[in-house]
């Protein structure tokens, strides 16, 4: 039985085809949560037929009761007509205190001030909040003094009636791979364009939908959908823009002791969260600190408490190894935010480097949970903690502080909550999700040490209980472009580089059409023979040398997918996978060839140009002298001209005396 027969057999009702949500939004502005309610109910099936008659009457269900701002008026005309209409629409409520009512707001339909009884407010509290997507009977009746409009019915839309038991006991019909690749199908993205640490960081991003008070940080690049996940997987979640909210908004009104949205809502993501010239305020990021490490917050004589988890999302300005060499990974931070105290207690910094721009053949047309399926199981696993499973297995380091200890086992319980729900598993695929928790917080601890002197070095590691062995992690870009003391050390030695410096500041379209120099080399593929079309390890190796020599040298730039005439041609001929695994392969050369800790010099980028993408490896000269591995052999080249030269004998002595001594 395959994967797809698997998920209808064992999760029927409560799966949906992901292509059939994305081709049924259209234009409706709604959350992908109702429409996945809808398609739910009438397309969770392999009969064609049936689908196709069920995305009629989803689509006529949003046709003929979605309510689109721009035909409010249809729609109110609608109402008082026929009498009666059923509608969704976002619904927020208030408490009007003059006439001790509480009074409901349509955020599309226009609709203020109509009243809506206790026991729906009762039975529906966030309704108090910033609104939620609702199925509402509504009717018109004119009496003379009196309000037409009258509630007949509301629903907020959401699954019902959820079975954890059941779900925990299907889970088991699943291996790690197969329940891995449904949570990524229903994310809405095609398991086979991702490697295992890729999926996992996808999941990664669903921790504070499952852990009560889980701070969460992601900055990478524009594009790789970092806020999709905190607007649209649950109706638990909210989304907000990161400089729109205030203290009010956020904790408590003192005005009438209105509690904000860490009261009403499970997760308050923070979109567009970086933009180091944003003004925030910084009495705001007081209490958001206190909230975060004691989960409570006080406002006027009171203290409350809440379990709402934070997730910051936002683009960062320049390459991870730029910023690892220069400054720190919290770079693109606003100022109020740049603060050792608050970022303490961020418990997972996920590298949104790593995750690859969204393409089209990366969306899965094959069967996902419903999301407010998933949504509703996280929601009731948010009761437990799977960090005590730890204890079992491990015995952190002594060294690792409180919070250090705390970030590590509240990721690690989120993860096997996420993946191994039923308590079914090995103690290596335990210990492999407790590692990259580790790693998340661990690079949280690398930037405060940079930025704070305060902060003390401490060990990222454990002891194995089985073995007794001693386990020491690392981060991914500490492996490859070097630890953050030696970023510092290499930043402050090439602070005063005029040659870096330019080369850095150039846009690379105008480097490119000043031709090949002592600084610019192009090479048309990174391990393609364009003749031949396979791998090369002769093209391998020039790429290597050409890098070895500007290090020798003053630095430079190396362009890939652009020919020998300056022509842009595209990397496509290499034929990886994404940009990611191109970038590893150069790293993994580098490092091979050249010696890990020559990775502190190289910026690597990807740039779009005239329709095609080259990859721009950008070379700042080393302090001390570079070998190139050769079977046996080390060489020493050098840039001369457009050309890369090798030194031996007397030369290469005389010149590496002369220039690094």
């Amino acid at each position: 039985m395959n994967l797809q027969d698997k998920i209808l057999k064992y999760f029927d009702g409560k799966v949906v085809r992901k292509d059939l949500t994305k081709g049924i939004k259209g234009n409706a502005v709604v959350p992908t949560y109702v429409l996945e309610y809808l398609l739910g109910q009438h397309c969770a099936t392999f009969d064609e037929d049936i689908i196709a008659q069920g995305l009629e009457k989803v689509k006529n269900i949003i046709k003929d009761h979605f309510v689109h701002r721009d035909e409010a008026e249809i729609v109110k005309s609608t109402i008082k007509e026929k009498g009666q209409h059923k509608i969704i629409d976002k619904v927020q409520v208030h408490l009007n205190e003059s006439k001790d009512i509480y009074e409901a707001t349509f955020s599309n339909l226009g609709l203020k001030k109509i009243p809506i009884g206790s026991s729906v407010i009762k039975k529906h509290q966030k309704l108090l909040s910033s609104g939620v997507w609702c199925i509402v009977d509504i009717s018109y009746l004119f009496e003379e003094g009196e309000m037409p409009w009258r509630l007949i019915n509301i629903k907020p839309i959401q699954v019902s009636n959820i079975d954890l038991e059941e779900f925990l006991t299907l889970r088991k019909e699943f291996t790690k791979d197969e329940w891995v690749d449904l949570l990524v199908q229903s994310l809405g993205l095609e398991p086979s364009q991702f490697t295992f640490r890729e999926k996992l960081i996808q999941l990664t991003r669903m921790i504070p939908h499952c852990e009560n008070n889980y701070n969460f940080i992601e900055l990478g690049p524009k594009g790789t959908g970092k806020s999709h996940i905190f607007s649209e997987l649950s109706p638990h979640g909210i989304l907000i823009s990161g400089g729109d909210v205030t203290q009010a908004k956020l904790f408590v009104n003192n005005s009438n002791n209105q509690i904000g949205l860490v009261g009403y809502w499970d997760v308050v993501g923070f979109d567009e969260f970086a933009g180091s010239q944003k003004k925030m305020d910084k009495k705001l990021v007081d209490i958001m600190k206190n909230y975060m490490a004691n989960k409570s917050f006080s406002r006027g004589k009171d203290v409350y408490g809440a379990t709402a988890s934070f997730a910051f999302v936002g683009n960062t300005e320049h390459a991870v190894a730029y910023m690892l060499k220069n400054s720190n990974l919290f770079d693109a931070l606003p100022k109020a935010y740049y603060d050792s105290a608050f970022l303490d207690r961020i418990h997972m910094y996920l590298p949104g480097w790593e995750v690859a721009k969204l393409r089209n053949e990366m969306f899965t047309s094959d069967y996902g949970f419903i999301v407010d399926y998933i949504a509703e199981i996280l929601k009731v696993l948010r009761k437990d903690d799977y960090g005590q499973k730890l204890k079992d297995l491990i015995e952190l380091d002594s060294s690792l502080t409180t919070r250090d200890r705390d970030g590590i086992t509240k990721s690690f319980s989120g993860l096997m909550k996420i993946i191994y729900p039923h308590g079914d598993y090995t103690n290596e695929e335990a210990i492999e999700l407790l590692n990259f928790a580790m790693e998340g917080r661990k690079r949280v601890k690398d930037q405060l040490i940079k930025m704070d002197e305060t902060f003390e070095e401490v060990i990222f590691g454990y002891e194995d209980s089985r073995t007794g062995e001693n386990i020491t992690i690392e981060t991914v870009e500490n492996i490859e472009f070097g630890s953050p003391s030696q970023s510092k050390d290499a930043a402050a030695e090439h602070k005063d580089s005029d040659k870096s410096s330019l080369i850095s500041d150039t846009p690379i379209d105008v480097l490119i059409a000043g031709g090949e120099s002592d600084a610019i080399e192009y090479k048309s593929t990174l391990r393609i023979n364009l003749h031949t079309g396979e791998r090369d390890t002769k093209i391998e190796h020039s790429i290597v040398k050409t890098v070895a020599g500007f290090l020798n040298t003053d630095g430079g730039h190396l362009f890939i997918g652009v020919d020998d005439s300056g022509n842009i041609i595209g990397i496509h001929s290499d034929k990886f996978e994404n940009h990611d695994k191109m970038n590893r392969h150069l790293v993994t050369l580098v490092k091979n060839k050249l010696g890990p800790q020559n990775m502190t010099y190289l910026t690597i980028r990807f740039k779009e140009l005239e329709d095609n993408y080259i990859m721009a490896i950008e070379c700042k000269p080393a302090n001390k002298e570079v070998f190139l591995k050769d079977s046996n052999n080390e060489r020493f080249y050098i840039r001369t001209g457009a050309s890369t030269l090798e030194l031996t004998g007397h030369q290469m002595q005389d010149y590496i005396k002369t220039r690094f001594h």
